[in-house]
């Protein structure tokens, strides 16, 4: 599965290297993380990620494949 995530205002690069797994693309407002969701509990990780490093999910959609 293919996952996009729209996190408020610009993630640093030192905050963007705890999502190796994701592309980032900074937007003027926002950050947009994507790419390959394994599973779940891959999905509940990442989610809380963000959370703990004081990010804000804006948005979160599956990408089609």
């Amino acid at each position: 599965m293919r996952y996009e995530f729209r996190i408020a205002g610009i993630v640093s690069d030192t905050l963007a290297s705890a999502f190796s797994e994701l592309d980032r693309v900074p937007t003027a407002e926002q950050t947009l993380f994507f790419g390959h969701v394994i599973d779940d509990a891959h999905l509940y990780g990442l989610l809380t990620r963000f959370q703990a490093l004081g990010l804000r999910v804006i948005e979160m959609r599956q990408l089609p494949v």
